[in-house]
C-alpha cells in the first residue's frame, strides 16, 4: 500500500494516495474545522500484492474539541471518540485506532471522519494517516520526506526586550540543515526538518528557537554579543527545494563520519546553512522531528584567510531593506530613503556630522561604494568619513576612511574602493566633517559587491566536531570534513555530481578502502580534475 496521509496543517494540504472531500467544514491555516454534522472523506487505494492483517489509523486533532465518529468502508471503527485534552486549541493530540485487515479491500477504500449531528464545539482536524500495523510509520516517513524536500526555509523576524510591549523588526533568518545518511553505500533518503534549533555566532551572540510543526513560525530568545536578551519570533516567508534560495548564502557542506567505541566510519553528508543577519555561526545544535539530536562546532586547524571577492561586481543597493539616518529633513521630504532611488531627490541633515546606517537583506562583501552629491550648496558635501561594517548593527569595524574629499560639480558620482572587503549585514557611512556648513547632504549612495569564493578544506583536522544521538539512544561521535566547491546540484550536471561524490568518498575514508586499487583512485581523481577544470 502506498503511504496514505492527508496533512491539513499546510496550505495547500499535503496528500498522498488520497482524494479528499468534506462537508460543513471550514479551512483554517493549520487545520480543518468540522462543525456539527460535518465530515471529511478520504478515498485511498490498496494494492493487489499486499496482504494486511491489521491496519492503524491515526487521527491528529488540535485541542480537546467535539467527539468524532470514524468509519472505514461503511463500518464503524470508533463512535463518539473523545480525545483527552486540557481544552486548549493549539496542542496536537493523536487518536490511534486499530483496524482489522478484513475491513480493507483491494482497490478503492473510503475512510470517513465525522463530527456527529448535535455535537457541541468544533472538531479541529490536523492530519490523518493509514498504515499497515507492521510498518505503522510508513506514512509519517513519507510525509516528512516530502516536507524535507523544501528544506531551505526563510523567516521574517521580530525581537522584543523583556517587559516591552512593542516588537521591533529583526533581520531575516535563513536556514537549511540536511543530513543525508549513508546506509550500505547508499543514501537512506530519510530526511527530516528541525523541531528545535540553537546557535552561537562568532561574536558571542546566541539564539534558540522552537519551530511550529508546519514551519509557519517560531518562538525563541536571542542574546546579543554585548549580553542584551530579547524575545525572538518569526513568520515563514519562503520555503524552497535545495539548492534554490542558497545563492550568496554561507552554505557549508561536509563529508561526515560517526565514531563508535573509538572507530570512525563514513556516515554520509551534512549540508548546513544558518544566516541570522549577524556574525557567522560557530556552533549549531538541533533536534529533528524524529527526536534525533545533533550538535556541531565549526572549526579549523588554521586561522581562516579572508577571501577576496571574485567575478564582476554587481550593484546590491536594491538589497538594502532599511536605512536609518541620525537626522533628516522630514518637513520637505529630504529623508534617508531618497539615497536609494535613482531620482534627483536628496537626503539633508541639520548637522555638520551625520551617520547613515544601511541594513542588507543578506550579508554581502561590499568592495566598492559610490556617493553622489546633491543639487546645491557644495559646502554641505561630506569631506571626511568612514565606511563601517557590522554583523549585528551594534559592533562596527572600519572598512574605509576618507579625508579632504571634494565633489567638483552637482550630481557628481564618485567611486571608492574597500581595501579588504568582508561580508557584513549592516553598513554605516559615518560622516565626521563637511565643507563648512551646519547641514550635510547627499543625493545617492550605492553599494557594489563581488562573490566570495568558497573556502577550501582544512587538511589534517575535521572542519566540525560534535555528536549525534537518536531518540532514546546513546550519543555517538560526529565529525565532518568540508567538501570544497564548486558543487553541482543542478539537474543534468551528472559529471559534476559524480565528481563531487568521488571527492566525498576520498575525504570520508581511507583511499585504499574508497578506491579499492590505484586504477580506481586514478579514475576518480581524473574525473574530479576534469570537472574542476571545466567549472
Amino acid at each position: 500500500m502506498e503511504p496514505v496521509f492527508a496533512d491539513f496543517s499546510t496550505d495547500p494540504a499535503q496528500l498522498s494516495n488520497a482524494l479528499v472531500a468534506h462537508h460543513r467544514c471550514g479551512i483554517a491555516p493549520s487545520h480543518l474545522a468540522l462543525g456539527a454534522g460535518g465530515y471529511v472523506r478520504l478515498d485511498f487505494t490498496v494494492g493487489e500484492r499486499e496482504e494486511i492483517a491489521e491496519a492503524v489509523v491515526e487521527v491528529t486533532v488540535l485541542g480537546a474539541g467535539a467527539p468524532m465518529d470514524v468509519l472505514l468502508n461503511g463500518k464503524v471503527v470508533a463512535e463518539e471518540l473523545a480525545v483527552p485534552g486540557d481544552g486548549g486549541h493549539g496542542d496536537p493530540r493523536v487518536a490511534v485506532l486499530s483496524v482489522p485487515g478484513e475491513l480493507l479491500t483491494v482497490g478503492d477504500n473510503l475512510l470517513e471522519i465525522r463530527n456527529p449531528e448535535g455535537a457541541e464545539g468544533l472538531l479541529r482536524l490536523r492530519a490523518v494517516t493509514v498504515d499497515p500495523a507492521h510498518d505503522r510509520e510508513r506514512s509519517e516517513r513519507a510525509r516528512e520526506a516530502r516536507g524535507a524536500g523544501r528544506s531551505v526555509v526563510a523567516f521574517t523576524t521580530e525581537v522584543r526586550a523583556p517587559g516591552a510591549t512593542a516588537w521591533q523588526t529583526g533581520p531575516r533568518l535563513l536556514f537549511h540543515i540536511d543530513s543525508i545518511r549513508s546506509v550500505d553505500g547508499g543514501d537512506s533518503g530519510e530526511r527530516t526538518l528541525p523541531a528545535h534549533l540553537a546557535w552561537r555566532g562568532a561574536d558571542g551572540s546566541e539564539a534558540a528557537i522552537g519551530l511550529r510543526a508546519d514551519l509557519s513560525g517560531f518562538l525563541g530568545h536571542r542574546t546579543t554579543a554585548d549580553g542584551a536578551v530579547t524575545e525572538y519570533r518569526g513568520t515563514l516567508a519562503d520555503r524552497r527545494a535545495y539548492p534554490e534560495g542558497t545563492a550568496g548564502a554561507p552554505l557549508h557542506r561536509f563529508s561526515t563520519e560517526e565514531g563508535h567505541d573509538g572507530a570512525w566510519s563514513p556516515s554520509g553528508e551534512l549540508r548546513l546553512l544558518l544566516d541570522d543577519g549577524g556574525a557567522p555561526v560557530q556552533r549549531v545544535s538541533w533536534t529533528d522531528r524524529r527526536g534525533t539530536t545533533a550538535s556541531v562546532v565549526l572549526g579549523s586547524a588554521r586561522k581562516p584567510v579572508a577571501a577576496e571577492p571574485v567575478g564582476e561586481l554587481r550593484d546590491i543597493t536594491r538589497t538594502v531593506v532599511d536605512v536609518e539616518a541620525s537626522d533628516e529633513f522630514d518637513l520637505v521630504g529630504e529623508v534617508a530613503d531618497n539615497l536609494l532611488t535613482k531620482s534627483w531627490s536628496k537626503w539633508l541633515a541639520n548637522d555638520e556630522t551625520a551617520e547613515l546606517d544601511f541594513t542588507l537583506e543578506r550579508s554581502a562583501a561590499v568592495a566598492v561604494y559610490r556617493l553622489t552629491s546633491a543639487n546645491d550648496a557644495p559646502e554641505r558635501d561630506p569631506q571626511d568619513w568612514e565606511l563601517q561594517g557590522s554583523h549585528d548593527g551594534d559592533h562596527w569595524t572600519t572598512l574605509d576612511s576618507r579625508t579632504g574629499e571634494r565633489f567638483r560639480q552637482r550630481h557628481e558620482t564618485k567611486e571608492y574602493s574597500v581595501a579588504s572587503p568582508a561580508s557584513y549585514a549592516h553598513y554605516r557611512l559615518n560622516i565626521t566633517c563637511n565643507h563648512g556648513s551646519d547641514q550635510t547632504q547627499l543625493s545617492r549612495v550605492q553599494f557594489l559587491a563581488g562573490e566570495i569564493p568558497a573556502a577550501g578544506p582544512t587538511h589534517g583536522a575535521a572542519d566540525f566536531t560534535g555528536y549525534r544521538a537518536p531518540r532514546g539512544g546513546d550519543p555517538v561521535g560526529y565529525r565532518g570534513t568540508a567538501v570544497p566547491g564548486p558543487w553541482s546540484d543542478a539537474p543534468g550536471q551528472e559529471e559534476g555530481k559524480e565528481a563531487g561524490r568521488a571527492l566525498q568518498q576520498l575525504l570520508a575514508g581511507d583511499l585504499g578502502d574508497t578506491a579499492r586499487g590505484l586504477d580506481d583512485a586514478a579514475r576518480l581523481i581524473g574525473k574530479l580534475a576534469a570537472y574542476l577544470k571545466n567549472s
